[in-house]
């Protein structure tokens, strides 16, 4: 197989940050308005085609289970794969072998042109040396072609196949479309239900509701879905990583950074959402005992704690942001994306945590009012 020498440029790297969501939150609220859908779609399989179809995938997604055929071939790859990369280590080896014991030889026949006796049997011993490296050389390199050949072949078989279902696909889709028939209307929204967690969802103020609030919560809640869809940039990602690691014995480094700088922001600018879903875990074998009223007065108290650590996260995010923009921030890896965006998340995530404590706040002073008349 070839290798795959891709790496993501800069600026589509932050384009899809920025589009993934967007397009997500359009399809989602497209979807939830849509009437009932087919249970097998016919872009869903071309989607499983297009990157999971060297196994299957498209096939067992339309419940054909002649994808099997494919698992074989898949292993076939995987298995001579295998062997190709060992034979390229042995090849790498007996390369440096063979350099070295050159160089011997030129060494030593350069000694003997100049009259030292005793270097003949230094080059004798070098020649064959060379000799046999050359050997072992041109075996490793050999095996290494034959492997990749065997290889190409399978890899030329999967791709024929893929083509061939290409064009059948849409008759396997209406096929198990018509067996199946719709989705039920819970299905087709794609709603599931909530797993309480303990320490969570314990908030008595979460309910309450005013204009300052409501625009608060609102700017939360879209931040947090906005960055939730990142997550989809990660299976994709991941995905060509596995592939090119296993399949073209390609491994990228882009990937691993590229999505631990993803996650990092995903994490700062997600805290609102969270904070306003009271879905940070709370380890606290006293507030759980509390009646309503305890727990919001002892919200009140605690959030002069909670402002503190978000103004001070905002501050010392805004220098390291500041510094970070007057240089024009780089990583000090080969790929070289630029960290200065990734540092504007940070005064960022804090401003968005910092506004969704005030609303927090004023719910429970309004709560506690409530409680009070």
């Amino acid at each position: 197989m070839p290798s795959l020498n891709f790496v993501l440029p800069h600026w589509l790297y932050w384009t899809a940050l920025l589009l993934v969501p967007l397009i997500g939150m359009v399809i989602v609220r497209r979807t939830s308005r849509a009437k009932p859908r087919p249970a097998v779609s016919l872009p869903l399989a071309y989607l499983f085609w297009l990157t999971g179809g060297f196994v299957g995938l498209h096939r067992f997604y339309a419940k054909n289970w002649l994808g099997a055929v494919y698992i074989p071939l898949f292993l076939a790859i995987v298995y001579g794969n295998i062997h190709v990369r060992d034979a390229r280590i042995i090849a790498s080896d007996t390369r440096t072998a063979v350099t070295v014991a050159e160089y011997q030889v030129k060494r030593y026949r350069a000694d003997v042109e100049q009259g030292d006796e005793e270097a003949s049997e230094r080059l004798a011993k070098a020649e064959q040396d060379f000799a046999a490296a050359s050997e072992q050389f041109a075996a490793a390199t050999a095996s290494m072609e034959s492997w990749r050949t065997f290889v190409g072949v399978i890899a030329a078989v999967i791709a024929g196949l893929l083509v061939i279902d290409a064009v059948l696909l849409p008759g396997l889709v209406r096929r198990r479309a018509e067996l199946e028939g719709p989705l039920p209307p819970a299905e087709a929204a794609g709603t599931t239900a909530e797993i309480p967690q303990a320490g969570t969802g314990e908030d008595p103020a979460r309910a309450v509701r005013t204009r300052v609030t409501a625009v608060i919560d609102s700017v939360s809640g879209w931040t947090g879905e906005f960055v939730a869809y990142w997550s989809i940039i990660a299976v994709f990602a991941y995905y060509y990583e596995v592939i090119a690691r296993y399949i073209f014995n390609s491994p990228t480094n882009w990937v691993h950074e590229g999505m631990f700088l993803m996650f990092g922001m995903q994490y700062l600018i997600s805290g609102a959402f969270a904070y306003r879903e009271d879905a940070h875990v709370r380890v606290d074998v006293l507030y759980l005992h509390l009646s309503d009223r305890g727990k919001v007065i002892t919200d009140i108290i605690t959030s002069i704690f909670f402002f503190i650590f978000t103004g001070t996260l905002f501050v010392t995010g805004w220098i390291f942001m500041m510094d970070s923009i007057r240089v024009w921030e780089l990583s000090f890896t080969e790929w070289a994306i630029q960290y200065w965006p990734v540092k504007i998340a940070i005064p960022l995530g804090a401003l968005l945590i910092f506004l969704q404590g005030i609303s927090k706040l004023i719910k429970d002073i309004t709560l506690l009012r409530r409680m009070g008349a």
